[in-house]
């Protein structure tokens, strides 16, 4: 059976009626199940979107974070989207960059326009880039990307350089994933917005995105071009995000099916206004369903990093760094060409407008430790290397110290008074629990070296 088939809404839709009254007894052995992080079934999922007593959920919150916190730990990676341009052919409801706004003045950033960009990401203390831009075969073709790629490589300041590139464009041919893969990417990201067909065509009305199919089969593409680190996410709002939710972990299982790999990270962005979208979510998701749903992906894809972004308030990103997420942005700018300039007419709204800086100022305060590492793309641990770590939680052993050694560096590069002492003492904290001794006395040493000043240390 096709991925497409495992997807129909008919079979998500009987999912979701026939776990519509869970027991207590029923959820409370699918959370056993859950904490032993070997994932979930879609009927076990079904029962979990359909929870709703208070104490179930605060058992679903409790598992949540303890599996967090065995894979993935007290770390939190940061990174910054950069939003190349915002010609788009694409006629997509929710997104301000659709084909219907003729008042938006498109741009398209020229490579020396994407250098000072990136000049100004390090210079605030960013190591990964999330490149973003319209999908326009005209203007922004597959070779404009992979010059930006290089360009991004390509520029080192006093306080470093960007190490990793990751990617969100649209879904294109195994040719142009071949390109990406050559221009040594990270992660493929590409999310399906909403895996309901009838609402997806509905809201697509007009390019190559509203081909359904095109869209939910990119990642199988991709992956036969040899890039085997690949996010998926929802635009959650779109549809009820029961069925959403379902569908992910569906998508999920059926990469690992086909491929041998799940995705590296999961994305949960919900629906934000813009400028120029009229349109209102038909099904908007509650702070509650929001976190809910957040912690239902991690007991059903335990070994995924789940990414947030700054269309959440900091309320929100507080609660959900611990019961699930382990990556997220921070001083985001949504705007082509946006950052150190005046704010002008972004793809969406954002609702945590905090400098890098004041982020990781209110997360060392949660004791939790800012990660800026990118070891695993550079040494290989991608694909199904990456889940022969993460799936019984070895990959915390390699995150531990590498988060440690890159936030020294950043302690070291930017920190101020504050900062500085408060990352110290988390540093300190995580180096004492670092189980093995060899690593423990070699992160002692490669950190002694970056405060020397050595760079670019790791495992």
């Amino acid at each position: 059976m096709t991925l497409v088939e495992h997807l129909d809404a008919a079979k998500i839709e009987g999912v979701l009626e026939r776990t519509k009254e869970p027991s207590a007894e029923v959820i409370n052995n699918i959370i056993a199940k859950a904490r032993l992080k070997k994932g979930l079934t879609v009927e076990e999922v079904g029962y979990l979107v359909n929870l709703k007593e208070p104490e179930q959920l605060k058992s679903l919150f409790q598992a949540a974070r303890a599996i967090k916190w065995e894979i993935y730990g007290e770390r939190l990676v940061f990174f910054a989207p950069l939003y190349i341009s915002d010609f788009c052919v694409n006629d997509c409801e929710y997104c301000n960059f659709h084909s219907r706004n003729t008042a938006l003045p498109r741009q398209k950033l020229s490579l020396d326009e994407i250098a000072k960009q990136t000049e100004f990401l390090i210079n605030e203390g960013h190591k990964r880039i999330l490149l973003e831009l319209g999908e326009d075969d005209l203007n922004n073709r597959l070779d404009y990307v992979v010059e930006a790629i290089e360009k991004i490589y390509s520029v080192h300041t006093t306080k470093g350089n960007i190490r990793r590139v990751n990617v969100n464009i649209a879904a294109t041919t195994v040719e142009n994933y071949c390109k990406l893969k050559k221009a040594n990417i990270g992660t493929y990201q590409l999310f399906q917005e909403t895996y309901h067909r009838a609402t997806y065509e509905r809201l697509h009305k007009g390019g190559p995105k509203a081909d359904y199919e095109r869209q939910v089969t990119a990642h199988t593409r991709a992956y036969e071009a040899g890039l085997d680190d690949f996010g998926l996410g929802v635009l959650f709002g779109l549809y009820d995000w029961r069925y959403e939710v379902i569908s992910l972990v569906i998508h999920a299982q059926g990469l690992e099916e086909t491929c041998g790999v799940g995705p590296h990270t999961i994305s949960v962005p919900r629906f934000c206004a813009a400028d120029s979208v009229s349109y209102k979510p038909e099904h908007p998701v509650s702070d509650e369903d929001f976190l809910k749903l957040i912690a239902i992906l991690r007991l059903a894809v335990p070994y995924t990093g789940m990414i947030i972004s700054t269309r959440e308030s900091p309320a929100i990103r507080k609660v959900a760094f611990q019961i699930g997420i382990s990556q997220s942005s921070a001083g985001s700018v949504t705007t082509t060409g946006g950052y150190g300039k005046a704010a002008k007419s972004s793809q969406f709204n954002i609702h945590d407008s905090r400098s890098l800086k004041e982020v990781l100022g209110d997360v060392l305060k949660d004791k939790l430790i800012p990660s800026f590492c990118t070891a695993c793309y550079r040494l290989g641990r991608t694909g199904g290397r990456f889940m022969e770590l993460a799936k019984p939680g070895e990959i915390h052993k390699f995150c531990r110290p590498n988060a440690i050694l890159t936030f020294a560096e950043y302690l070291v590069n930017y920190g101020s008074d504050g900062i500085k002492e408060m990352g110290n003492e988390v540093i300190n904290e995580y180096l004492s629990q670092i189980e093995d001794s060899k690593i423990k006395a070699e992160t002692e040493k490669r950190l002694a070296l970056i405060r020397q000043g050595k760079r670019d240390l790791f495992f």
